[in-house]
Order: structure tokens, then sequence, then C-alpha cells
């Protein structure tokens, strides 16, 4: 019976190293995992020269590095001695020596960052936008935007007339005020001046040439959530995308360059998921396309390879996006990406593509329409796939029996993908594959 690959939830190893010891604090700040001693990267056993020294030494390391108590398993096959560790998922957060690990398809990762700060309040059964801003008082918040999203909230159905209720009222029932004060979501998505607290609280949009080089122009847009909605929209009409004209008959149709539901659905995904800790919301507006960057990385386990297919929804600031949803501006269920593609395709333009850079996420749509897009980025697609390949034979290297699929999860890149990958390495002469397909292992030709 073939062993299963590793994964989020299991790791070989041929023998015991403390290094470990990050392995197993990942595996207990995720979803808990396996960690097998005394096999190979394909699972085949090995055999522990000192397995009975560590069933004896591993729990008690265990215990006092990471404060757990896995359970541990000496077993054996044709008379060759391995070990397994199983450990359970923890309600709290886990440490090694103050720093916090966690599982990435296959990889073990280091906790830093946002990452680090969004781990530790999911942990604690809380979110960034459920914090309370001691300075934010009800003076801070814009009447007028409440208003405006009870207005919304009533057409769109989802929340009762409540429209004589006082401003401190409506705040509680959205879960935005508390007895010890104003939520950070209250003063994202209400507050006159959202940047006396957070500075970065704006979207900034440029316009460009063929690249970032030629800046024409710039324009920043401030206020609460609530406002920068319509505010964004407007700018980018008015003063940053083209209105060719096109003729039905003798009716004459103005429509911008890009929808403006793909356009609407990319700002609400950039306003309700953004790090508000980290930098502005940016729109570059460019002479072939346009892209929206948000500040913070897709929260776990999120992936760009899972956004871009059929997923639940894991908002960052759950508080946030229940009010935008309430208001009627998202839905609970995770399709904004489908929402931005169908659009696109309706236009006649090509998939929009979605990328991480820069501690952020960027969503990027292109005038051109699919198949021109497709000719138009050949030379695009040839270097993305020597960085790749790149990637890939560096993976080879440390790791020689590693599975095609274990590649695309550490790559964020589909099975389908890395094979043709590997083909073309093979074929280059690059790599070689020594063995069977299941059993076998890569090797690295050093040209």
């Amino acid at each position: 019976m073939p062993m299963p690959e590793e994964s989020h939830q299991t790791e070989y190893k041929q023998s015991w190293q403390d290094s470990h010891l990050r392995c197993i604090c990942a595996f207990a700040n995720s979803e808990g995992g396996m960690l097998w001693l005394g096999k190979d990267n394909a699972g085949a056993v090995v055999g522990l020269k000192n397995a009975a020294k560590l069933l004896e030494d591993l729990p008690n390391k265990i215990r006092d590095q990471l404060g757990l108590m896995p359970e541990i398993k000496l077993l054996h096959e044709n008379g060759t001695a391995y070990i397994v560790v199983l450990v359970a998922p923890s309600t709290v957060p886990i440490s090694l020596r103050g720093s916090y690990y966690w599982r990435s398809g296959s990889v073990t990762q280091e906790l830093k960052g946002t990452a680090l700060t969004d781990f530790l309040l999911r942990k604690s059964g809380q979110s960034w936008d459920g914090l309370i801003v001691k300075r934010a008082t009800l003076d801070d918040i814009d009447e007028e935007a409440i208003r405006r999203f009870q207005q919304d909230a009533k057409q769109a159905g989802r929340l009762p007339d409540f429209s004589q209720l006082a401003v401190a009222d409506v705040l509680r029932k959205l879960r935005l005020l508390t007895d010890e004060g104003l939520t950070n979501a209250a003063v994202v998505l209400f507050a006159k001046d959202p940047r006396q607290f957070y500075p970065n609280l704006f979207v900034k949009i440029g316009r460009f040439g063929d690249s970032v080089v030629e800046m024409y122009f710039q324009e920043e847009c401030e206020g609460s959530l609530i406002r920068l909605l319509p505010d964004v929209i407007e700018m980018l009409e008015k003063k940053f995308l083209i209105k060719p004209v096109r003729f039905e008959g003798i009716q004459r149709i103005e429509e911008l360059e890009y929808p403006v539901p793909a356009l609407r659905e990319m700002l609400l995904n950039a306003l309700v998921h953004r790090d508000y800790l980290g930098s502005m919301i940016q729109i570059k507006v460019m002479n072939n396309r346009l892209s929206v960057w948000n500040a913070g990385t897709l929260p776990y386990p999120m992936t760009l390879a899972k956004l871009l297919d059929s997923h639940e929804s894991i908002p960052r600031n759950p508080l946030i996006a229940d009010v935008c949803y309430k208001a009627g501006y998202i839905d609970s269920w995770g399709r904004g990406v489908e929402k931005i593609a169908s659009a696109c395709q309706q236009a006649g333009l090509s998939e929009p593509v979605f990328v991480e850079r820069t501690g952020g996420v960027a969503v990027e749509l292109f005038k051109q329409t699919a198949e021109s897009s497709e000719k138009s980025s050949e030379k695009s697609s040839e270097k993305s796939s020597e960085k790749s390949s790149e990637k890939i034979i560096a993976i080879l290297r440390d790791n020689p029996a590693i599975s095609a699929k274990s590649i695309a999860t550490q790559l964020d890149l589909t099975p389908r993908a890395i094979e043709k990958q590997l083909a073309k390495l093979k074929n280059e002469q690059k790599i070689k594959r020594v063995g069977s397909a299941r059993g076998g292992y890569w090797q690295v030709n050093e040209l």
C-alpha cells in the first residue's frame, strides 16, 4: 500500500534532529499532523538505529520546548523500527524559542509580520477589526455614512428598517460598539476622518504609460469605506479611464474600457480584505492594463491556487465583511473572484490575473481580448516559465523524491503545470528520472 505524500499534515524524516521541533510546532498551530521518523522522502521505511532511545527522550524534549504532549508510537516493518509522532491541533498558539511556525502545503514556515498578528488574534478568537480603538468616540462617526449604509441595507433586504435608531444603537446592533468603545471596524467603515487613527486608510490612483516609469498624474481618495467605494469608482470614471464610443444602429453607446462590475468587485475585495496596518490601496492605470493592490497576504489556509478555484469565504476582517454583506455590497460565499472573471468575460476581456507581491495581493485586468492577450503575453510567459524552472530545480536538489503534486503546492501552481515543466527540464537534460515513477527520484544534472 503506497504511503501518502508529504502534505500539510504529513512529514517524513530519516532521522531525528532538534530542528524537527519546528515541524511539530507548525502541526500544532495548524491542523495537526504526523511526523514520521525513519522514513525517506517517499514514505519508505529506512529504520532508526536509536529508536528505543528516541522513544524515551522525545516526550520530554517536546514537552520542555513546546509545552506539548503528543502521542509517540514505536512501530516495526519487517523487523525495522521507526517512529510516528502524532500531533493534535492546539487551541492556543505554540512557539519554539519565541518563534511561531505553521504548515503551508508540505512546507514549514515561520510566521512573521501581519501573518503572525493575524494568527495570534485568530487563536485568541479575535480579529483586528474587532479590537477597540481607545481614542475613538461617537463624535468621530460620520452620521451621513451611517444613514447611507442603512438605505443600502434596506434596499438589499438584509436588515430590518431601523432608520429611527440613534447612531450608537445602530453601531451596537452591528457589533461595532461595545461597552469598551468603538472597534477598528467602526473606524474603517464610518469614521469622518479614518486617517487620524490609521494614516494609510486611503486609496492612491496613478495614471501611467506603458510602465510605472512613465508617471502622468495621480490622485488620492480618502474617507470611510462607505464613502470610498462610490468616490473611487467616480474618480476612475471621470479622470482615469476612457469611454470608447460605439453605435448600435443610431444609438450612441459609451462604456468604460473596463467593466464597472469588475472594478467595483476588485475595490470591494481590497477594502474588505486588506491589512489596515499596512500600506494604502494602490490602483495603477496603464495603457494596456489596470491593477488594484492591497496590503496583506492571503489569510490561512487560502492560496492563489485555491483563490482561483471554487472556495469558501475566509474574511480577514469578519466584522467589516459582515457590514458590507448586510449593505448588499458583497455576498458571503467567496464568489468575488468569480464575479470579476465573469464581468471580464462578458466584456470580451481576458481573464483577470491574481498575483502576490510586495506583501500584498494584486488583481490585474487587461484591455486585450483573450486571443490578443495570449499572443502579447508569450514573452512574459517564457520569463515566468524560466523562473519556475529555476525554483523547481532548487526544490529537486533539496528533495529528489518529491512529487509533482508537492512541488505544485510549494510553488502555488497546478500539478499539470509542474508536470509540463518537469517534462521540459527532462528534454533539456537538466534533470533525469532515476527509477520508477512511484518509487524513484529526480537527479539534477549540473551543467
